[in-house]
Formats: structure tokens, sequence, C-alpha cells
């Protein structure tokens, strides 16, 4: 092979040394041809075309030199007309030397005076000098813009009217004789307004100007009507010169009457050319007018719709902030104004709202309202571009609210959506905070760079789960983040919706603890020492601190948590502390202490709240560990039976490790894992406590859980179907212990993997763990499965909620709680609030079904909240319905609170969570407690949410102070509030009309205390036999008892109203109880059919005369009732325990990741 390198020889140094200094000139010799580009951009007329037209700010500054020689040209001719004389003479002395002498007569005009004028040399060389300019200047452009056509350029308007007004000046240069004659000057106002036009259209280019077509159209309409009115004050002018000699200010007179149709008559044309004028001047008017007006009119109408611009001054001076949506609906607007402007700091504040479609009917009439109109401006644009997001002034906003339309049927897609604008508005303004709303948890980690973040299905999962093991939860929360000063419900006769309606006005506020009243004398005490007695002192609730060197909130730290100066308090009140006034109490206390006496059940002398401090009668280091949702608290000692009163236990400034019942991993492992049951031993079911393995996305908290340790099989985890490991195919035949959790929802999303979490996490003891079954529509893929096959009694099966077969085969019989989610395809409809119409019948039809199940139903819209458990022709319903109306009315962002489905806890809708975004504007920590109570979030040393009921065993607590400094002084819980059913009592006049209306029912205690009971029960017996269930065939024997009642009641005297009153019920309690057992007999008959025992079904168990609600932080008098439900912040038991215990806690979680990779997906 040859060599090529011995082929070619090497460059001598020389050359390389010149090559170096002078460059490589080898390329002269070669085929290479250097080229060079744009060429034509190099010859004189592009470089005047690029001067003169093309470059923006040198062709503006062209456009503006020509404007002011038009108007200086304009100048000079009024000048010249104020310095004319027509009595003097008109200059034609060399043409016409008799010109002078002649009159004005009816038949003959002097054409004289309007063909010569005086014009002094001065002004003539002016005149002379513009004209040269103008031409020069508009010939240059012509041909510049030249494109072939010469009489294209010739015939334009602007150029005759230059020719016009230039030529005949030049033409007096060379003929002096001509110096004098008249030239139309006063033309050229056109052309300025011309040069205005173009100098507008390159200044909006040269600055970047956007959307200025109304101000185009708004100067082009000034400016055509002042170029009339100046041409025809001119031509009327100096056609009267040979008549009445008018001056300018009569002109202008004349013109200003004429053109606004009054016509005085004092002031008119004498001769036909003016009159002529005047005629062609009005019908160019009525020409040329209405289409401005018509164009200026369209363009308004446009910009109405768009919304224009927000002002850059108003931006720089003024506070606002941008709301930017996909499609704004009045329920989302008015939900954020009221939720927005409820916080007095914010009053001033504008609200731009960012659309890309056009306002509806509905948000218009709202926003023309003066208490929104002066404040929010609605701008149609997007958030992807860049011109109207400076139409909102983005870079000067205080904030950004991105919101996604939930309504959606491609949820996903509303979220890309979502994450764009979040991208294109921190593209824009990266300086501008981001609230942003989102929808899918897996779509959460696109956004981490927000400032504010609300995953809607994270926290309506983790609520709705919660809502399960501590009832109305979601109630909780949501008066929680909404603003209300309590006012709800005081005009109300309802004891229990005054009570309701005034502690909902309790919020979540913080301050620093060296800055504050309630808490600054607790520095270097202990958290659980200053939450009682600030309880004690003042009725606020301190729920959680933060360090000043932490971000991270802690709730309910426990008693080993020693207060500093510099730390955050987080506390519940009726309002903040910098908007209460202090007074002393002892001249009020007095006032009160002869009235607080038993004053109804919950007002009692302040004095009698904590009992003798000194003496403590509970033995509290032999109490064992409470469970995390023990039913009843420790009872006092046998010492106290001898009927003096029991005492309560301190409260510690500091922790004694001693007195302290640490609720801890250790003694929950010893008591369910060291020591398992025999019914454990015999089953297998070991649990260990970990972190979940296996995530299905990206961004999901770490929560440590009661794990299995080895996953189950796919196979098994299907409910209603046998495999090689089980052969169950129904609920009964697993055998659980505990009530059933059943979940209805459309697809296994990822967001359901947040309603598993909070019910196995590790502070759940494990023999109360409820079995969750998965009732879905669709199957589950195996990332769901993957990520739920650990958790221990997690089951699915595909299934509907509109199939009672399906409901029996998963249990729904023997269930504690049945949550309906709302399905994602039926939450777009043509009309918005009929979204949940589907739901909302089934939901109806489990209700009648199964009257003794808890069933918790997830809607879209909060306003049909109200045909939850619907009853026609329900005096209470009907009562509270007017009650939402006059408390809506009143402005109350809270309307819908009195509705019991709500009340109660049984009824939620996401919607009601916009506020707690909108509340992180004010209150930027609201987000991160609120993922605190659910558990969505582990802060390690952070409490969670829990509930304990009041039994009759802990009645001997009697108040909330009492209850709060047991808790306090035991276990380290903070109380925040009790969940309370009541029994609801029925007047005479409302049985009677329930009697008439057919339509409430009545107890099944009170019809078996009537006489006729035993024929009644044969009758309706005989009845089932012989007839069917169907309700419109109006069964025999329930005609005749209405026939017989009536006959009854037309013979007994009016003194015997209480004989009438127990008939009707009579008759009610035999229409609603056979009602109620053909619904029996066909869920027993299905569950015959299906092979299942009909044992577990309570068909006659029925809570609907019972009203439940909440009180959030009640004062420390109120008195505890049986069966009463305290929501508390536990301590975090993990705090406890040494890390040689946790390592061992946490040895599983280890070994299972080792094993395997967690799959996440995307």
């Amino acid at each position: 092979m040859v060599d090529l390198e011995s082929e070619v020889p090497p460059l001598p140094p020389r050359y390389r040394f010149r090559d170096l200094l002078l460059g490589d000139q080898g390329w002269q010799n070669d085929d290479r041809v250097q080229v060079e580009f744009y060429m034509n951009e190099n010859t004189f007329k592009e470089r005047l075309k690029l001067f003169f037209i093309k470059n923006q700010r040198s062709s503006l500054r062209i456009r503006l030199f020509n404007f002011s020689l038009k108007l200086l040209s304009c100048l000079l001719y009024i000048i010249r007309v104020l310095l004319d004389d027509p009595t003097q003479g008109h200059g034609c002395k060399e043409l016409n030397r008799g010109c002078s002498s002649q009159n004005y007569t009816p038949t003959k005009i002097d054409w004289s005076p309007i063909i010569w004028v005086n014009r002094s040399l001065p002004l003539w060389g002016l005149q002379v000098s513009v004209a040269l300019i103008s031409l020069f200047e508009t010939m240059l452009l012509g041909y510049l813009s030249y494109k072939g056509n010469l009489w294209e350029q010739v015939l334009r308007i602007p150029f005759l009217l230059e020719i016009i007004n230039a030529v005949p000046f030049i033409i007096t240069i060379f003929w002096p004789a001509l110096r004098n004659i008249f030239i139309p000057v006063f033309l050229n106002c056109w052309l300025a307004k011309h040069a205005l036009e173009n100098m507008i259209n390159d200044l909006h280019r040269a600055i970047q100007r956007t959307q200025s077509a109304m101000f185009n159209q708004v100067l082009i309409l000034i400016s055509t009507l002042l170029c009339l009115i100046f041409t025809c004050i001119c031509g009327i002018q100096h056609l009267e010169r040979a008549g009445n000699k008018l001056t300018l200010f009569d002109s202008l007179y004349f013109c200003i009457v004429t053109f606004s149709t009054v016509g005085f008559g004092d002031v008119t044309p004498k001769i036909w050319p003016s009159k002529l004028l005047v005629v062609i001047m009005i019908c160019v008017a009525l020409v040329v007018l209405p289409i401005q007006f018509e164009q200026l009119a369209y363009l308004w109408m446009e910009r109405q719709k768009s919304g224009g611009n927000y002002s850059r001054h108003r931006a720089q001076t003024e506070k606002h902030v941008v709301l930017c949506v996909s499609s704004l609906k009045i329920d989302l607007l008015m939900d954020f104004l009221n939720e927005f402007y409820a916080h007095p700091r914010l009053q001033d504040y504008y609200v731009v709202i960012l659309c890309p479609t056009e306002m509806d009917a509905q948000v218009r009439r709202v926003l023309q309202i003066p208490m929104w109109s002066q404040r929010v401006i609605y701008l149609q644009g997007s958030a992807l571009k860049d011109q109207d997001l400076l139409r909102a002034k983005m870079d000067d906003a205080e904030a950004c609210f991105i919101l996604s339309s939930r309504c959606e049927v491609d949820r996903p897609a509303a979220d890309h959506q979502t994450i764009l604008r979040a991208w294109a508005v921190k593209d824009f303004a990266p300086k501008c905070p981001l609230y942003v709303q989102i929808l899918k948890p897996e779509n959460k980690f696109h956004i981490k760079f927000a400032d504010h973040v609300v995953c809607e299905e994270e926290f309506k999962y983790a609520m709705l789960a919660l809502n399960c093991i501590c009832p109305a939860t979601s109630t909780l929360i949501t008066l929680l983040v909404h603003t209300s000063r309590g006012q709800e419900g005081q005009q109300s006769p309802e004891q229990w919706q005054k009570m309701y309606g005034r502690y909902s006005g309790n919020e979540v506020y913080h301050i620093n603890l060296e800055d504050s009243t309630f808490f600054a004398e607790y520095e270097g005490k202990s958290f659980t020492y200053a939450s009682f007695h600030a309880h004690k002192k003042f009725g606020v609730c301190l729920i959680g601190v933060r360090r000043e060197d932490n971000k991270n909130i802690l709730l309910n730290p426990g008693p080993r948590y020693i207060m500093s100066s510099t730390d955050i308090c987080f506390y519940i009140n009726i309002t903040k502390e910098e908007n209460s006034a202090f007074k002393k109490q002892e001249q009020h206390r007095k006032n009160k202490e002869s009235k607080s006496y038993y004053h109804g059940p919950s007002r009692l002398p302040l004095h009698s709240v904590i009992a003798s401090m000194g003496t403590v009668a509970i033995d509290l280091q032999d109490t064992g560990c409470r469970s995390s949702s023990g039913p009843t608290l420790t009872l006092p000692s046998e010492g106290s039976k001898d009927g003096r009163r029991s005492s309560i236990a301190p409260v510690l400034e500091v922790a004694d490790s001693s007195s302290l019942q640490t609720c801890d991993l250790l003694s929950d492992q010893s008591e369910d894992e060291t020591t398992p049951s025999d019914d454990d031993i015999s089953t297998g079911l070991e649990y260990a406590k970990g972190y979940p393995p296996y995530s299905p996305y990206i961004g999901s908290s770490p929560t440590f859980c009661h794990l299995l340790h080895e996953k189950v099989p796919f196979c098994c985890l299907r409910l209603d179907k046998g495999c090689q490991h089980n052969y169950y195919e129904d609920a009964k035949a697993y055998g659980f212990k505990n009530k059933l959790i059943i979940v209805a929802a459309e697809t296994a999303g990822n967001g359901l993997y947040n309603f598993i979490v909070p019910l196995r996490a590790y502070y759940r003891p494990k023999k109360e763990l409820n079995p969750i079954v998965l009732l879905l529509d669709n199957p589950p893929d195996m990332h769901f499965l993957d990520a739920i096959c650990w958790f221990p009694m997690v089951y699915y099966m595909v299934g509907s909620i509109d199939n009672l077969d399906d409901l029996l085969r998963c249990g729904v019989t023997f269930a504690a709680n049945m949550v309906v989610v709302d399905k994602e395809s039926t939450m777009s409809a043509e009309e918005d609030y009929m979204a949940d119409a589907k739901t909302i019948v089934n939901v109806q039809t489990l209700f009648r079904l199964f009257s003794s199940l808890s069933i918790i139903t997830e809607l879209t819209h909060p306003a049909n909240m109200r045909f939850m458990q619907f009853r026609a022709k329900d005096c209470y319903s009907l009562a509270l319905s007017k009650l939402e109306k006059k408390e809506r009315e009143k402005g109350s962002n809270l309307a819908f609170m009195f509705r019991l489905p709500f009340a109660a806890g049984r009824v939620f809708s996401i919607s009601m969570l916009d506020t707690l975004l909108y509340q992180s504007f004010v209150k930027d920590y609201m987000i991160s407690i609120t993922r605190l109570l659910l558990g969505l979030d582990t802060t390690p040393g952070s409490g969670f949410l829990c509930s304990m009921k009041i039994t009759e065993d802990d009645l001997w607590i009697r108040t909330y102070a009492r209850l709060y400094q047991k808790l306090c002084s035991s276990t380290g819980d903070i109380p925040i509030g009790i969940y309370r059913t009541e029994s609801q009592k029925l007047t005479t006049s409302e049985s009677r009309e329930i009697a008439s209306q057919s339509q409430i029912s009545i107890s099944v205690e009170e019809w078996e205390d009537t006489k006729d009971t035993k024929e009644q029960i044969n009758n309706r017996n005989n009845h089932r036999n012989s007839t069917s269930s169907d309700q419109s065939d109006h069964p025999l024997l329930r005609r005749k008892s209405m026939q017989w009642a009536r006959r009854l009641s037309r013979k007994v005297p009016k003194h015997s109203g209480k004989t009438a009153e127990k008939i009707s019920q009579q008759r009610m309690s035999l229409y609603k109880r056979s009602e109620r057992q053909e619904l029996a007999e066909l869920v027993k008959n299905r569950m015959k059919h299906l092979g299942l025992s009909t044992a577990g079904y309570d068909e006659m168990n029925d809570h609907q005369n019972t009203v439940s609600y909440i009180l959030i932080n009640p004062s420390p008098d109120t008195r505890l009732e049986l069966n009463d439900v305290v929501y508390l912040i536990r301590p975090d038991p993990l705090a406890y325990v040494p890390n040689t215990a946790t390592s061992q806690k946490n040895s599983f979680c280890n070994t299972v990741g080792q094993d395997a990779r967690e799959e996440t997906q995307l």
C-alpha cells in the first residue's frame, strides 16, 4: 500500500510563518469563488428605501417631519388670512387695474377677491420653501415606492393634493405676477391626516405596541372630523370674500352651528359658490362620518369582548393579580371574588381575568355591578401569547392564579393546558408568584417551580378517606379554608344552627410568639401547656408551630417541644389577634356569674371549668396507651367513686417523661405484633410497618404505613373471583372482623392511591384497619395494582353502583362507609348543573335500599347538595332551603353550610377547596397545614388528625375545657372541634303537616304503641303476598286506610286533635313501613339469588331524624354530650421512639427496597 504522507511533501517553514502572519493566500489559485450576499441592498436606491421606508425608527422620523411640514403650511395659511384685508385690494393691479372698483351685485359676482389675495414677501418666501421641501419629499418617496405602474403613483389622492398645493408656489418663482394668486394651501390638512396615520403605524411598529386598532380608529375619526371642519371654515371664509367678507371666527361659528344641525341663521353664505361648498361638505360629512362611526362602534364592541389593556400606569401605581382560566363560569368567578376580597388588605387590589373564550352573559352582568366593575377587568386572550400577558401586565402582577377546567371530559388534556400556561407565565414573568391548580397527581411534578400547588385528586381522595374514620372531615376542612365572620345562622330559631354558624367562623391564623398577647407568656414552656392555657384564657386553639430557621410546620409537636420567642404560632380563632381587643374579665365575670349556672346545655361558670388543680384523683401512670381512634377516655380511679368530685391532672409546664403516655410504635407493636391473636395466627396475616415500595406516580409523599411482608398476587386482589390461592367470590366469604369501606369510582386513577394511604398509616391500630373494596367501572392497570398489592386488606371489583348485584357482592350490607366518587365522564353536560344527575339518583337509590349505610358522595357542583337524600315536601328541608336563601342574600360565602348532608359530612364538592388556593395568597401556610391534616405530607415531629368518641364512661369530664386539660395532661392530644349528632325533634304542627303530606317517616316504636298493631301487621303481610312492589299502583289497604282516616277526621270533634294526630301517624307509619319492607324484600331476594346470607341486612335501621354538625374550637364551657366525636391532633408517635427502634421499624422498608424496583407512571 502506498504511503500517502510520503507523496505530499511538507510545507517549508518560511511559508508556514508567512501564512501565520498574512493568512492563507492559496485560495487565489484555487477554483473556489467568494460569494457576497444581499448585494441588492448595497445600491443607492435600496439604501434610500431602507432609510425612508423600511427602517422603523428612521421612517418614523421622516413621517414626523412630513407631518410637521403640513401643519406648518396650514399655520402659514391662517397667518396669511389674518393679515389679508379684502377691502384694500386684492393684489391684481398688474393684470386688472379696475378690479378694486367692482362691487358685488346679486346677479353678478366679483371673482377677483376669490382669485387674488394679499401675500407679503416674507410669507411668500416661507410658503415657497415649505412647498419645495414637500414636493421634493413626495417625489422621492414616490420614486422609492415605484413598482412599475406610473399611473398608480400619479393618480393617488395624496400625490394630487401635493401637486395642487406645491406646484403653483414653484411657478410663482419664475412668474412673479402670480405671486398673489390664491392657492388652497388649507387642503394640506388632509395630507397632515395621512401623514399622522402613517406615523402612528410606524410608532406602533417601533415600540412594539399591540392592540392599537381602537386607538387608530378613534384617531382617524377625530382627524377626519377636524379636517372637514377646517376645510369648510377656510373654504367658506375665502369664498365669502366676494360676499359677506366673513372672518375666520365667523366661519368657525357658522360651520359648528351647521354641522351640529342647530342652524341659527344669523350667519349664512351669500353667493352661490359658498353655498355649493356648504352642500358638498355636508354631503361628504354624511357619507364619511357614518362610515367612521360604524368602524369605531365595531372596534368598540370587539374591544369589549377582548377587554382591551390593563393600564401600565395603573399597574405601576396599583396592585393587581391575574386569574388565568380556560373558561370562566359564574360560580368559579364568584367563589374567587368573594374569597379574595374577604380579606381587608386586599380591598384595593385589581383582578385581571385572562381567558381565551368570550365573556358569557352571566359573567357580563356580574361584572357590570359597581362593586365589581371598578375592580375586575376581563381580558380575552391566551396566557401562551406574550402580547396577551403584556396586556395583563403580568410582569407587574402581585400573583398569578392558574386554574384547571375540571368540567372537561379529558382531564389529562386540561392538566396539559394548565402546565403550558404555568410555563408561559414563568417564562414571561419569572418573579411573579404562581398559584396553580392541577387535577391529576402524576402531572404535579411538571410545575414544582410554582409557589403554591393544589392537586385536586390528592386532596379529594385523602379527604374522603378521612371521612371514613373521622366523620365530616371534609366539612371541617371546608369551613377552615373559607373566610367567614361566624354570623351565619344567628337569626335562626334552631339552637344547633346558631352554634354551628357561630363556630364556623373559626379560621387558621399565625403570629410570632414574641409579638403575641396570646402566647408570649408561654416562652420556655411546653407546647401542650401553651395550647391548653391559651384556650382556657383566650379561647384560641394553638395547633402548630414553626421554627424560625425551619420551613416545616409542626402540628402539635407534643409536650416535649419547648416554645421559643422566635417561633411562629398557628392557631384557630374567630379572628386574628391583630384584630382583637383585650379587656379584663373581672367585672364581666361578675355580671355573668349569676346567669351562668347551668344556663342551657353549654353554659357553665368559668371557675367550674377546671376542677381543683391541687389534687390528682387519677393515677395517670397506670393508664394504658389508648389506641389512635379509641372510643373512650380513662375513667377516674376507684377512690373517686365515693362521691368526691373527680379531678384532672394539671398540664405541666415542662414535659415529664414519667407522666406521659407515649403512644409510640413500640407499644403498638407489643400490642399488635408481639402478641398476635389466635385469629391472626390461624389466618397467617402478619403486618409490618414501612414505606410503600411502589408509588404509582412521581411526587407522592412517602408515608409510614402498615404493609404486608410479601405482596399479594394480582389474582388475589380481585374480590369477586376466586383463584388458585383462595376460592372466595364475595366479601362475606372473607369473614372480615371490621366493617368494609367501599369506594365506587369510574377508574383506578393515581389519586385513588391517596385514599388508601391514610387508611393504612402507621398510627392506625392494626386491629382497627377496615378492609377497602374498590368498586371500579373499568379494570385497573398494572401500575396501580403494583402500588396497592403491598397494603393489607385492599381489594378491587369491576362493577357499578347502578347494579344491585355488584353492590351485594362487594359487601354493601355490612359496610361501614360507602364512598361514591364523581365520575369524570359525567362531569360535563349540556346543562352545567346536570353533570351530577346520575350520581345523585344512584345515591338516592342506595339511600332508599340501605338506609343504615353511611354514604359519602362527591359532587361537581355544590349547589346540587340540596338534592342529596331528597324528601319532597319535607317541612324541615323547606325551612333549611329558606335559610340558605336568606344567608345568600346577606352575602354569606357559606350559604350551603346548613344543608343537612353537608353539615353531617355526607356530601362534598372539590370546588369548595378552590378557596384553599385563593386563601394561600394571604396565608401562605394554609396548603401545608391542610396537607398535614389530611395525611398527604408527613413531617418528622408533626402530629396527625384523628378522632375519639365520647361514651357514657367519658361524661364525667362534663365540659370541653376539662376534656382539653385531660388530653393535654395525659396523651398530649390537642382537640380542635366536636362532631355532634342530635335527634331531630318535631313539633305538633310539623307532625300534622308531615302526616298530611305523607313524606316523613315515623319511628317504628311509635307505630308499635298503637292499639291495632297486630291487625295492621297482618293486613300488611297479606297485602305483601297479594300485590306487587310498584309504588305507583296504590295498594288496596293503603287506599282504604286513607279513606278511613278521612271519614274519621270528619266525625271526630274539634277538641279531639290528639286522637286525629295519632291516627294520622299510624296511617303514615303503615305506609312507610310497607314501602321499606318492599325494598327490603327486593334486596333479600337478590341476595338469595346470589347465594349470599341475609343475616347482616338490617333494613329497618334509619337515621333520617338526626342532625349532625361540627363545632370548630368550641368555647371552654361547652358541655360534652353522649356520642360526641372529638377531633384531635395527636403527636407523632415516632417522635418518642429511640433511633434503634426506628431503625428496626424501617428494616422492612429497606429489605423491600432492595428486592423491588420502584415503577412510576408518567
